[in-house]
């Protein structure tokens, strides 16, 4: 039987999500383990974590050996436990032993690095490495503001919108819900706030594009794509993420909403409707191939593009490690599909 293993930092993350799949293991002859990367004994390489109990529909704790199959869940911060585990899940992925369904991407600035001389560089923002808050404060133009990221981490968390006016430099951010604006009446006191932000994370900066809507209201196509059990690209969902008035990011956790795309692009005219649906789809048949001519074996992808009021088209995000709420809220249909996917190519993975 087909040993299939999910990571996880913490066994509460994403329960649901788990539960469903290992519920159908059994069905496709799999059984399903869940565990932490720091549980792995480093002797025996043996890991305590959980088996699931396809009779009962639970986990018990067991010790077991390492799956075979792998399916990286585990979203790292900056804290100690979140490196410990991601040095483990590096050294897992060297091992011919092991497969993983997908091997993950790398930081947005190495993306966009490897994407600019792509096909795709039309659709890129460029992008730099924040170095210094002097840097950025010299480059900032009244009219011209521009958007700081982190390089690592997902959620909308830690952008910052900055803007020259007059003398003072505006900054501005989403947090849990909530817009927060601040302004700096003088040049170095900006410079010093960004300097501490920069001081224990990356960060990097991008030029501001206006991808709002009519009620000037952030929004972006969030799309799933994911490999079937052959190992070909699908689209399984696209939607509409709706940030809040005024708000700079569309992200659900910072208080977005989410439409099915259909209603959006019937408010197009017919010409902006096919211009933007070949655009999409030039994109997305794209952008997978790229990916892994690049970087090693994917399984999934949630791709976040903005759209400006010309229509052109930005690539905000390419995440090797997406939700599925916006999946799931346009078309609850899809339950089966997503819990029993990650299994299917399991197995392909293994023939």
């Amino acid at each position: 039987m087909l040993s299939f293993g999910l990571l996880t930092l913490h066994t509460n993350n994403e329960k649901t999500y788990f539960r469903e799949i290992a519920k159908r293991a059994h069905l496709l002859d799999i059984e399903c383990f869940r565990f932490i990367p720091s549980n792995i004994n480093p002797n025996s390489e043996k890991v305590h974590g959980d088996k699931f109990n396809p009779h009962t529909n639970e986990w018990m704790q067991s010790e077991f050996s390492i799956p075979k199959i792998l399916y990286d869940r585990c979203f790292y911060g900056d804290d100690t436990h979140s490196k410990q585990c991601k040095a483990i899940v590096k050294w897992l992925k060297t091992r011919n032993d092991l497969l993983f369904l997908g091997y993950g991407l790398p930081n947005k600035l190495d993306l966009y690095n490897s994407l600019v001389n792509s096909k795709l560089s039309p659709y890129l923002l460029p992008s730099k490495h924040v170095t210094s808050g002097e840097s950025i404060v010299q480059q900032l133009i009244p009219h011209k503001p521009v958007m700081i990221k982190p390089i690592s981490g997902s959620q909308g968390r830690g952008i910052y919108y900055l803007e020259k006016k007059n003398n003072e430099i505006i900054v501005k951010t989403d947090k849990q819900k909530n817009s927060i604006t601040r302004t700096f009446p003088y040049e170095d006191k900006a410079i010093a706030w960004i300097n501490y932000l920069i001081k224990d994370r990356s960060y990097l900066v991008q030029e501001y594009k206006e991808l709002t809507n009519e009620s000037n209201q952030p929004f972006d196509i969030r799309i799933l794509l994911q490999k079937d059990e052959f190992g070909n690209w699908h689209e399984i969902a696209k939607g509409i993420r709706t940030g809040k008035l005024n708000g700079i990011v569309s992200n659900v956790s910072a208080g977005g909403t989410i439409s099915p795309i259909e209603t959006w692009l019937d408010s197009l005219s017919v010409t902006g409707k096919d211009y933007l649906g070949q655009e999409l789809s030039d994109i997305l048949n794209s952008l997978p191939i790229i990916l892994e001519q690049n970087f090693p074996p994917l399984f999934e992808l949630g791709v976040d593009l903005g759209v400006s009021k010309d229509h052109s088209i930005w690539i905000l995000d390419i995440n090797s490690k997406p939700g599925r709420k916006v999946a799931l809220t346009i078309n609850p249909f899809l339950e089966e599909k997503l819990f029993t996917a990650p299994l299917l190519y399991g197995k392909t993975l293994v023939k």
